[in-house]
């Protein structure tokens, strides 16, 4: 039931986020990249591992790092939209560039 009532929440503020993006679409830009994805996740890994601080701070390190190929994510994506290349070769490189840069994340933070 935990499982679900995360999954149910979770959802809700996707949908909500998306809504809000599609009436404003640089708050909705904000919201889906603040830290409240971040902050969702600590309290889901917080209430499944009580104490197990290392683990929360292993976590926030690889969100901490892990903004650069998001970073490389929305950078590829953003040239590519002011360019109107068709959309799924943006997604298709988009991806490309978060992928390279999370094999480098993961690489660097061995």
């Amino acid at each position: 039931m935990q499982f679900v009532l995360k999954l149910l929440i979770s959802i809700v503020i996707i949908v909500l986020v998306t809504q809000i993006g599609r009436r404003f679409p640089t708050l909705g830009g904000l919201l889906a990249t603040m830290p409240l994805t971040g902050a969702i996740i600590l309290i889901w890994l917080y209430s499944d591992n009580r104490g197990n601080f290392e683990l929360l701070g292993r976590y926030t390190k690889g969100a901490l790092w892990g903004i650069v190929p998001s970073i490389l994510f929305f950078i590829v994506a953003y040239f590519a939209f002011k360019k109107q290349l068709p959309f799924g070769m943006i997604l298709a490189a988009s991806f490309g560039a978060w992928v390279i840069g999370a094999v480098v994340h993961q690489i660097f933070l061995r």
